[in-house]
C-alpha cells in the first residue's frame, strides 16, 4: 500500500466533509440520540465476603431494529470512602461466578465501586456472527448503505454511556451516593470501545484500554504486512471481507476514520493506561510506536512479557502475567480515583558502542527495574521468548544495556516496578526493534 497516496486520499476526504471532523459528529450524534428503549431495573442483591454485589438489567438502546440488553454486576467493597469515582469494565458474554470473583477482586484492590457491563456487543447476530466477524459485517453494511449507524463500535460505545446513566441513577436512588466520574476499561474490542467512550462522554475521567494496540490504522496495516510478511491471521475477518488493506475509496477511508480512536486523539484528554501483551498475535511488537507520540494526554504503558492476547498466555508462568496486568490496572484506577499522582516516566533508546541502551528518568524512584529482551530470526516476534535482564536504578530512574544483535532481530524495553497499597505494579517504556547488519 502506498502510504503517501493513502494520506492524500484522507486529506481529500477531509476537504469533502469526511475524515476526523465528520467522524466525531457521527459518533457523538449516535450516542446522544434519544432512545425510548432505554431502561434498567435491579434484579438481585448478594452479600459476598468482600462486599455487596448488585445485579442490574439494562436495555441500552434499539439498534437497527434490535434491542440491546445487558447484565450489570455492581460490586461495592466493604470499608471504602465513596469519592464519586467508579470503575466501569466492559466485556462480552454474560455475568457468572468467574466475573463475580474478578469484579470483587478489582473492587477490593482499587477501593472503588466496580461495575461490569456484559453483552458488549450483543451477539450473535446476522446468521450467528460474533466478535470480529460481526464487526466486519457491520462495516460492509455501512459501505453498501451509507447508513452511519451501522458500524458496531457505535452501539457498543452507546451501551457504556447508557450504563453510566443507569449506574448513576441506581446509586443515587438505592445507595444514596453520587457517582460523577468513571474510569473505563476493557480488553480487545472492549478496549476499542474504551477509547471511543472517552471521546463520547465527559464523565469519563480516565481510561485503561487493554490489548487493542492498533490506533492509527492506515499506518498499522501496511506496517503489519512489512513486519510479518503478510497480514495476521487474527484479522482475517477483515481481510476476507475486503476491508484490509483499506480500499482506496472515500467511503472506506471515512469508515476507518469513524472508528479509529487515533482520529479522535485531540478529544481524548483524560489519563490513559495502555496494557498490551508483548506476544499478542494480532499486532506487531512495536505497534505502539505508530501512535504513542500523537497522544497528548497523560499516558503510561505496560507490556506483559510472554503473554498473548488474553494476557495470561505465558509459556510457563501464566498466573504471574495475570497478576502483572491486574496489578497495574488496579494501581492506575486507584491513583486516578483518589487523585494521587502516578510516577511520570520518560525514556530514550540509544546506542553505546556495541550495546543498545535504555535510559529512563522518573519523578519517583522505582523499587526495582529491569530490561526485557526478545530475539528472533525476523521482525515477526510474536512467538519470541522474552528474557529478563538486569537494569541499574540510578537515582530517580534506571539504565540498562544489552548487546546489539549480530544476527537476526532483537527487541528491548525497560520496566520500572513500583508499589501501592502493599502491592507491586509495573510501568514500561516503548519497545525498540533492531535488525542486525
Amino acid at each position: 500500500m502506498n502510504c503517501n497516496r493513502l494520506a492524500a486520499a484522507f486529506a481529500t476526504a477531509a476537504l469533502l466533509g469526511f475524515g476526523a471532523s465528520a467522524a466525531r459528529a457521527d459518533l457523538l450524534d449516535y450516542v446522544k440520540k434519544p432512545d425510548k428503549a432505554y431502561s434498567w431495573k435491579q434484579k438481585n442483591k448478594q452479600e459476598l465476603p468482600g462486599g455487596t454485589m448488585y445485579l442490574l438489567h439494562l436495555v441500552s438502546q434499539e439498534w437497527q431494529g434490535i434491542t440491546w440488553e445487558h447484565d450489570i454486576q455492581l460490586f461495592v467493597p466493604k470499608g471504602i470512602e465513596f469519592n464519586g469515582s467508579m470503575l466501569l469494565w466492559n466485556q462480552g458474554g454474560k455475568a457468572g461466578l468467574e466475573s463475580m470473583l474478578f469484579g470483587m477482586e478489582l473492587a477490593q484492590r482499587t477501593k472503588v465501586p466496580v461495575a461490569m457491563v456484559f453483552g458488549i456487543p450483543n451477539q450473535p447476530l446476522f446468521d450467528g456472527k460474533r466478535e470480529d466477524a460481526l464487526i466486519a459485517e457491520t462495516f460492509v453494511r455501512y459501505l453498501k448503505t451509507g447508513d452511519a449507524d451501522w458500524p458496531l463500535l457505535f452501539p457498543m460505545t452507546k451501551s457504556l454511556v447508557r450504563a453510566m446513566d443507569a449506574l448513576q441513577e441506581f446509586c443515587r436512588k438505592e445507595l444514596k451516593i453520587e457517582i460523577t466520574r468513571f474510569i473505563v476499561s476493557g480488553a480487545s474490542k472492549r478496549g476499542w470501545t474504551t477509547w471511543l467512550t472517552a471521546v463520547a462522554d465527559p464523565r469519563v475521567e480516565a481510561i485503561a484500554p487493554l490489548v487493542i494496540d492498533t490506533l492509527n490504522m492506515p499506518a498499522q496495516i501496511p506496517h503489519q504486512k512489512k513486519m510479518f510478511g503478510k497480514y495476521s491471521d487474527m484479522i482475517r475477518d477483515y481481510t476476507q471481507r475486503g476491508l484490509v488493506p483499506i480500499p482506496k475509496t472515500t467511503e472506506a477511508m471515512t469508515l476507518w476514520s469513524m472508528i479509529d480512536p487515533w482520529h479522535y486523539r485531540d478529544k481524548i484528554k483524560v489519563p490513559i493506561m495502555i496494557i498490551n501483551g508483548a506476544n499478542d498475535p494480532y499486532w506487531t511488537t512495536d505497534a505502539l510506536n505508530l501512535y504513542w507520540n500523537d497522544l497528548k494526554a497523560p499516558k503510561w504503558v505496560l507490556y506483559v512479557p510472554n503473554a498473548g492476547h488474553n494476557l495470561t498466555q505465558e509459556f510457563d508462568k501464566g498466573k504471574k502475567n495475570r497478576d502483572r496486568a491486574l496489578g497495574t490496572l488496579s494501581a492506575f484506577v486507584y491513583h486516578q480515583a483518589y487523585k494521587k499522582a502516578m510516577p511520570k516516566l520518560s525514556w530514550t533508546h540509544g546506542d553505546e558502542g556495541d550495546n543498545l541502551v535504555v535510559d529512563v528518568k522518573a519523578d519517583v524512584a522505582p523499587k526495582a527495574a529491569r530490561l526485557w529482551v526478545a530475539k528472533g530470526p525476523t521482525t515477526d516476534l510474536r512467538k519470541a521468548r522474552w528474557e529478563e535482564q538486569p537494569a541499574t536504578v540510578t537515582g530517580m530512574g534506571f539504565r540498562g544495556t544489552t548487546p546489539r544483535p549480530t544476527q537476526g532481530v532483537l527487541a528491548v524495553f525497560g520496566e520500572a516496578e513500583y508499589e501501592v497499597n502493599g502491592r507491586p505494579y509495573h510501568l514500561s517504556t516503548q519497545i525498540r526493534i533492531v535488525v542486525s547488519p
